[in-house]
């Protein structure tokens, strides 16, 4: 029971995006495959996370199936050839491990920009699928609640989750910044190449704005918007879109500007407009900025802005771990406990089964209220003979000798006539 959970995990840091891409889950996929190794596996509790950098899968058993689950997983996604694919995947098969990662994973540490949301609110919609699947029992549960306070403290204690740390997630930012003021902002990002697409991502969990995504292959933006609710705009009607946006986040890849000075006087200006340009080289003119009312914020400009933040983050990466570390011990001392649930659960068991037989035996003459009185006797009697016991078995299981003393009350009041009870139910 002190090795029950682990996982296996291929990331951005094993695995190149071509594999990632081929292994990556759908949220359908994932109810279908967590479904499948339960009834493979016998595995009741499995939590199943998968995103275009990780696709991760941790599981509760007293077997190490890790190995298994990797073939199985790439056998659903249609690879035949599992053994060119195995070497890409980190097996975790120790619970210390697999721990550790989690809350690692969970908290932004191994984001790719340090102290990212995404992948946290990823596990959280993860742990909502195991749980809607009743594959989230009381291990998983107990675990994601200390996750879930740890996080929390995080966000309260430390710089981890202060300002965007990447260029993209700093263009939404200042987006977000630039409309306060404006009723229902429209924001048009233009270009989907790997930044456009980026802060597409960082943009489908806001909903301060109306998004439209344009692209010069149009089907390209359509896939990018499917699922999301964009608009999608020609790429010929470029114009109209820029006149219509409040502002226009472009990261077209292109030899010479493409919203020049000359084609923002044409449109016109009746309030202000913002034009965040990504691009390199710029696809934004210079001297648009020279017209009343239009403001323009380069690459540089956002770089400098993610880059104090990512400086502020990285320097708070010593307390997330103490955070991390302290959240475990606790968790640790709960999950050994686990191992005396059984026999606590045996103890209590036989003596209120001791206690009713004695019950029966002599109430048969006593009035109602005289029963109820030796009821509550009897109850805090067991309630005081079982405390020094569940206290000492709990000692135990921090020292690691749990086993002795486990033995001898079982032997003691010849516990193995009772019915075994679940490890959880304590």
């Amino acid at each position: 029971m002190e090795n029950i959970f682990k996982a296996l995990s291929l990331s951005y840091k094993s695995a190149p995006l071509a594999v990632r891409e081929q292994v990556a889950l759908t949220e359908e996929e994932i109810k279908n495959f967590s479904l499948k190794i339960r009834d493979l596996f016998g595995i009741q509790e499995s939590l199943v996370v998968s995103t275009c950098n990780r696709t991760e899968v941790y599981y509760v058993s007293e077997q190490n199936i890790t190995a298994a689950l990797i073939k199985v997983l790439l056998i659903e996604k249609g690879i035949t050839d599992t053994a060119l694919y195995v070497d890409y995947f980190h097996q975790l098969n120790t619970q210390s491990e697999a721990v550790q990662h989690l809350f690692e994973v969970a908290t932004g540490l191994h984001s790719k920009v340090v102290g990212d949301l995404q992948i946290p609110n990823q596990v959280k919609q993860s742990y909502q699928i195991a749980a809607d699947l009743n594959m989230a029992g009381p291990f998983l549960h107990r675990l994601m609640h200390t996750i879930f306070f740890a996080n929390k403290r995080v966000a309260q204690e430390t710089s981890f989750r202060d300002g965007a740390a990447s260029t993209s997630y700093a263009a939404v930012a200042l987006t977000e910044e630039v409309t306060r003021n404006i009723n229902n902002p429209k924001v048009l990002i233009l270009g989907l190449g790997e930044i456009g697409i980026d802060v597409c991502k960082n943009m489908a969990d806001q909903e301060f704005a109306e998004i439209t995504v344009m692209n010069r292959t149009l089907a390209k933006a359509e896939k990018i918007a499917a699922g999301r609710n964009f608009r999608v705009a020609d790429f010929a009607t470029l114009e109209r879109e820029i006149k219509r946006a409040d502002v226009i986040i472009s990261s077209v890849m292109i030899d010479k500007p493409i919203v020049t000075k000359e084609l923002i006087e044409k449109i016109g200006i009746l309030t202000f407009k913002y034009f965040i340009d990504l691009s390199v080289p710029r696809s934004v003119e210079d001297n648009v900025e020279d017209i009343p009312g239009a403001l323009v914020y380069n690459i540089d400009s956002l770089r400098e802005r993610a880059d104090e933040a990512l400086k502020s983050r990285l320097a708070s990466i010593p307390h997330v771990q103490r955070i991390i570390t302290e959240a475990i011990v606790g968790f640790d001392d709960w999950s050994k406990e686990m191992v005396v649930s059984p026999t606590i659960n045996k103890l209590k068991n036989a003596l209120e089964q001791i206690r009713k037989e004695e019950m029966a035996r002599h109430l048969k003459n006593l009035s109602p209220e005289e029963s109820e009185k030796i009821e509550k006797i009897t109850m805090g009697i067991v309630q005081k003979i079982m405390k020094l016991p569940v206290l000492q078995l709990k000692a135990a299981c921090k020292r690691g000798d749990a086993d002795q003393l486990v033995d001898v009350i079982n032997e003691l009041f010849d516990l193995e006539k009772h019915s075994d009870t679940s490890a959880y139910s304590h």
